[in-house]
């Protein structure tokens, strides 16, 4: 009896450990073919990057270019720029992250941790604002940046969108998870309200900062339509509103184009290969408060 019951142990163990072993290599089929497809069209780009305008359009198509050709990166600085569009973006992505995380943060603060009147019914509006599609409020939008004299600066690319409402979202349901013990006990030692939102919740934030510093930065980096209808001047270009001018004015050199586009998706890259630690633990942790 001993023996059958040790068989049949034996088996069954045996059995879920080739369940387990196929179901991995089948998540890592998926998982494989999922990066070919969205790997392949980014190198496709970064070598046609290094090819002449009529390599580019060649039949049939070659992935490695005859000789590298860095004349379209030589031509990109200095035939247009890029390099003023490059750092306006960086401008504009960075203080619009860093004003972001400063204000959804002490907005997630408030909400969380401190009672006062019409707090849920706000907390509802917060939220309900971000189901609306950024068309509905473009107009207006405008019009308020128009009469305050922001069209054609800076400020109209930073300033509306520096308190997102999925950002504020993310960090008050963060904020939630630290103690209120620490919270009193820093009071209890005399620091202001300011003091222990610095010196003790920011520190305990660092992975969800990551999380929220990743997906503002890629939003800003990536903004096309409202830097389209309030930038005119060239100057002021960002790199999404800049690249597509390179296949007009520019005489519709590719080339140009695919190295602008190589060149600008290195910040985001490096962002997400130094955050992407404490992205992951940041996601790991809002995943198992919910």
């Amino acid at each position: 009896m001993l023996a059958t019951t040790t068989s049949t142990t034996t088996i069954r163990s045996t059995r879920s450990r080739v369940t387990r072993g196929l179901t991995v290599g089948v998540a890592n089929v998926i998982l494989g073919a999922a990066v070919i497809v969205v790997a392949v069209p980014y190198l496709f780009m970064i070598l046609d990057s290094v090819k002449p305008q009529t390599e580019i359009f060649a039949y049939p198509i070659t992935l490695l270019p005859s000789k590298l050709f860095l004349t379209n990166y030589k031509d990109l600085f200095g035939q247009t720029l890029y390099a003023r569009w490059f750092l306006n973006t960086v401008i504009v992505a960075a203080s619009r992250t860093v004003l972001s995380l400063f204000l959804c943060t002490l907005a997630g603060f408030a909400f969380a941790k401190y009672e006062f009147p019409l707090k849920k019914p706000l907390f509802v509006f917060v939220i309900a604002t971000f189901t609306l599609p950024f068309e509905v409020v473009l107009v207006p939008l405008y019009q308020l940046t128009q009469a305050l004299g922001w069209i054609n600066s800076y400020w109209v690319l930073i300033v509306p969108f520096a308190a997102d409402a999925f950002i504020i979202f993310l960090a008050r349901q963060y904020i939630l998870a630290v103690p209120t013990e620490l919270l009193e006990a820093g009071r209890m030692d005399g620091a202001g309200e300011l003091t222990i939102f610095f010196q003790i919740v920011m520190p305990l934030l660092k992975p969800a900062l990551a999380v929220m510093s990743i997906l503002v930065f890629n939003n800003a980096w990536n903004d096309f339509l409202w830097p389209l209808i309030v930038i005119s001047d060239e100057k002021l270009f960002v790199l999404n509103l800049a690249l597509p001018s390179l296949t007009g004015p520019y005489g519709n050199e590719y080339g140009l184009v695919l190295a602008g586009a190589s060149l600008a998706t290195l910040p985001v890259i490096l962002l997400f290969a130094f955050l992407q630690r404490q992205f992951i633990e940041g996601l790991m942790a809002g995943a198992l408060k919910t």
